[in-house]
């Protein structure tokens, strides 16, 4: 089983999905790049820490607080949200450059997008 944490835009996540409830729709139907995991088990789901590309910060305190919990991540899913902010909204996420500093400093597998709606 995956145990994934979601990281969602800031700023656009309620603007181009409500709730996170297409990323919710996503895992169930194992949409998008969540049909890379067989199974899910959801261990968070928080938001970038807001620009200007504060990443970095807001995955050391998501990964304290879920070893504290003895709830781990294994792979990170940065939204489809964050994916479509990179592309249309000016985010200052590189996201190559992450990708390397994410699995590096917290070693897990991080991954673009999560649903295709």
């Amino acid at each position: 089983m995956s145990k994934i944490a979601v990281i969602y835009c800031k700023r656009i996540k309620d603007h181009s999905c409500v709730a996170c409830a297409k990323c919710y729709k996503g895992m169930a139907e194992k949409n998008g790049e969540f049909a890379k995991h067989d199974e899910i088990e959801l261990v968070a789901m928080t938001d970038c820490g807001d620009c200007p590309g504060l990443v970095v910060p807001r995955v050391k305190q998501l990964s304290e607080v879920t070893k504290n919990l003895a709830r781990e991540i294994e792979t990170i899913h940065l939204g489809t949200c964050v994916k479509l902010a990179m592309e249309t909204a000016a985010c200052p996420i590189d996201f190559d450059e992450l990708k390397i500093t994410l699995e590096k400093k917290f070693g897990v597998d991080v991954m673009l997008g999560t649903h295709s709606y």
